[in-house]
């Protein structure tokens, strides 16, 4: 059951924008703050559309997406000429496009045709669905398309950037600092992130605020239940920025020190493969006392027990050597609202949530012996670790509650549309 005070009167929702939210693919079994975003913002009584620019891929989805109102539209990708045409036709069917101003359709024409094309498809449903304002996720080919269609719309658009699409070596600095200075307000997740776009992009970046994930906190209650000893969990894409590599060598040193220890590492991806083999070589997958269990992506119901079992939740985060990390990861806000000791490293906006000795345990990216060393210590004192957890769950109550968070995202989102009525969507 919802709690109360995440409804509101209808009188108090009649002025909320009607938002088209843009994301590259919907649903995304790792993107689960998403769906929780979405869910806070309806139940505040905002109307959304999805515009997923690429079919899902995922075989699995979360239960949790049979709470979300939203309906969801696949953009058509243009893969022949006729297709281009074809959405030209009725963009201009709708919206008259010989009124738009020169500067947006020589904004279209230096676009990728296909994103060109999507655009104007975003546009022309927006546009019909009587929406009032844009809203992209990640600042890459998503907000390229919400830019694009909003300025065809006249309405503005907003944007949340996370982490690959600030840091990575393909990021392109002139078309994000286009975005940032053309949005009207863009939300990011970190007060880290905050910083980096304000030193980097100066005035262009004026716009950016921080908006931290938000959980809903019914669903991820602290345990009750009684916790495994010696039983460590991780959770995330089987990638470089996660650290996994480290957090296997860590747990053979456990090993070698003569701990009854065991890893649960939850999630699938590239470096699968590469991690297996790393156990094998290091001694954790011998028949008969296999250190590690390779779960793969399990539902969210799945993943709270698992967590929820676990004596230590590491998330050993690095530095890609592409540039790409962590911002701040949902399933670290989950583990510490679920009351499980935590280890993680520094990485971007960790230690806005991670405050060592107070909410968790932070070591140095890379460091296989301290991370080893912290795990341990968490492992023998369990006095010390309720007294991190317990300074977590309330730190997750206090900024990460996504009855708080959606409030905030609310705001920026009403502020950012309330001149859309003077644009050509009216």
């Amino acid at each position: 059951m919802p709690r109360p005070d995440i409804t509101l009167t209808t009188s108090s929702t009649s002025a909320c924008p009607r938002v088209g939210y843009v994301t590259k693919m919907y649903p995304r079994f790792s993107e689960t703050f998403i769906v929780n975003e979405v869910r806070g913002l309806e139940r505040r009584g905002v109307e959304i559309e999805i515009f997923s620019l690429r079919a899902p891929v995922d075989t699995r989805f979360h239960a949790a997406l049979a709470d979300v109102a939203a309906p969801v539209r696949y953009v058509p990708r243009a893969t022949r000429t006729a297709d281009a045409w074809s959405a030209l036709a009725s963009a201009h069917e709708r919206l008259d496009l010989r009124a738009l101003p020169a500067a947006t359709l020589a904004d279209l024409l230096a676009a990728d045709p296909e994103d060109a094309v999507q655009a104007l498809w975003v546009a022309t449903a927006a546009h019909d669905a009587g929406l009032t304002h844009l809203h992209a996720h990640f600042g890459s080919v998503a907000t390229t398309v919400a830019r694009l269609a909003a300025a065809v719309l006249g309405i503005g658009f907003t944007f949340t950037a996370h982490a690959k699409d600030i840091f990575h070596e393909s990021v392109d600095p002139a078309d994000l600092r286009v975005k940032l200075a053309d949005a009207r307000a863009v939300v990011t997740v970190s007060d880290h992130n905050l910083r980096y776009l304000h030193d980097t992009y100066g005035p262009d970046a004026d716009a950016v605020v921080r908006v931290y994930n938000g959980l809903d906190l019914d669903e991820y209650a602290r345990a009750a239940a009684p916790r495994l000893p010696g039983r460590v969990c991780a959770v995330g894409r089987l990638v470089e920025k996660k650290g996994f590599g480290d957090l296997l060598d860590a747990l053979a040193l456990l090993v070698a020190d003569g701990r009854d220890v065991h890893l649960d590492l939850v999630g699938s991806g590239p470096q699968e493969a590469d991690l297996r083999g790393r156990a094998a070589a290091l001694g954790l997958l011998r028949d008969g006392a296999e250190r590690v269990t390779f779960h793969g992506p399990l539902p969210q119901d799945r993943v709270r027990d698992v967590v929820a079992r676990a004596a230590v939740f590491a998330a050993p985060c690095v530095l890609g050597a592409d540039g790409n990390r962590d911002g701040l990861p949902t399933v670290l806000l989950e583990a510490m609202a679920l009351g499980t000791p935590v280890v993680s490293t520094p990485v971007t906006g960790i230690p806005e949530a991670v405050r060592d000795g107070a909410t968790g345990r932070l070591v140095p990216p890379g460091d296989v012996p301290a991370l080893a060393a912290a795990v341990g210590a968490l492992l023998d004192d369990e006095q010390d670790a309720a007294r991190l957890a317990d300074g977590a769950r309330a730190l997750i109550e206090a900024e990460f509650d996504v009855v708080g968070t959606s409030r905030r995202l609310l705001d920026v989102l009403e502020s950012a549309a309330a001149p859309a009525a003077e644009g050509r969507a009216a």
